[in-house]
């Protein structure tokens, strides 16, 4: 039997540190959504600066439940987006609509995601870049190498969708049936591979697309380099030593599944390492900020030698 959408069993779950801004600009988006979802949650990671109080000034006027959760330290996306979830896991809604702060959402956002919901229990809706263009995302991952494929089709037929094997917590659409087999997101991750990892966790229980429809737009501009349909995002020091100590992390869920190929991951690392090489150079026009990448080379080799790791556990069934 199909299962039909209700928005009101939707919430969306938002992460934010330190941009009430961008928070604002996100939650008044909200306000103007027909359909809205049955809740917003908002997690803060121990902002510092008015995040409370913009939250407060939109209880009366988002039209919808809003929950807050201010945490006591700062957690990263990783973190905030485990939260967020588990929150939403236990408000008993069925579909989870993950965002950073730094999006609006398309008025009709929701209707468009819920059109698929009878079909798919993973889904990832598109986005506008800050100028208005496409942002291309790159759904498919190569797992034997652990890295996202480039050149991985931009387009869409006529079926509007592509099967992903990967996950971005800035849009990602997810069912509690998924989310209570593949447990929570890891936190461990903090930031960067913890979207990929989840959805390719997520693939291995359903069938995950991309659709082609387009429900939110980013509200940043970020420093990049524009090569046509694909670009290159500036990062910083925090990102770059991630990417590469949360390999140690990825290759532990490699291994958990049997889908880690040594070789090919170690491969994977070096393009990796290779890649943001480039990232520093093309973008950013230096070549400081090399030693994170080693730092997080060497911290990921550490945790994917620790025997003590266990990956998330599975949720409870409601």
């Amino acid at each position: 039997m199909t299962e039909t959408f209700d928005p009101a069993s939707a919430t969306i779950a938002i992460v934010t540190y330190n941009r009430s801004g961008l928070l604002t600009r996100l939650l008044e988006s909200i306000a103007t959504m027909d359909p809205k979802p049955g809740h917003v949650v908002v997690v803060d990671n121990a902002s510092v600066d008015d995040t409370s109080d913009v939250v407060a000034s939109f209880r009366e006027r988002l039209g919808t439940e809003l929950v807050y959760r201010r945490l006591d330290t700062n957690t990263g996306g990783a973190g905030g987006f485990s939260e967020g979830m588990r929150v939403a896991y236990e408000l008993g809604s069925t579909w989870i609509w993950l965002m950073d702060d730094d999006v609006e959402v398309i008025p009709d956002g929701l209707a468009r995601m819920g059109a698929w919901a009878p079909r798919f229990k993973s889904i990832q809706g598109r986005r506008y870049d800050y100028d208005g263009s496409e942002f291309y995302w790159q759904y498919r991952l190569s797992i034997p190498l652990g890295i996202p494929i480039p050149f991985a089709p931009a387009g869409f037929d006529e079926k509007r969708y592509r099967v992903m094997n990967s996950g971005c917590f800035e849009g990602m659409f997810i069912h509690r049936d998924i989310v209570q087999k593949v447990g929570l997101p890891d936190p461990r991750f903090f930031i960067y591979w913890d979207d990929s990892v989840y959805g390719w966790l997520a693939s291995r229980q359903t069938t995950a697309v991309i659709v082609d429809e387009f429900v939110l737009k980013r509200t940043r501009e970020i420093k990049q380099w524009d090569m046509g349909t694909r670009h290159l995002n500036a990062s910083s020091n925090a990102y770059r030593y991630y990417i590469m100590r949360n390999r140690g992390h990825m290759k532990h869920y490699f291994r958990t599944h049997g889908a880690h190929r040594p070789l090919r991951f170690a491969i994977g690392t070096f393009l990796t390492f290779a890649k943001e090489l480039i990232r520093l150079v093309a973008v950013e026009r230096t070549v400081r900020g090399t030693s994170n990448l080693w730092r997080g080379w060497r911290d990921g080799i550490a945790i994917s030698r620790d025997r003590s790791w266990t990956p998330m556990p599975a949720l409870p069934a409601a």
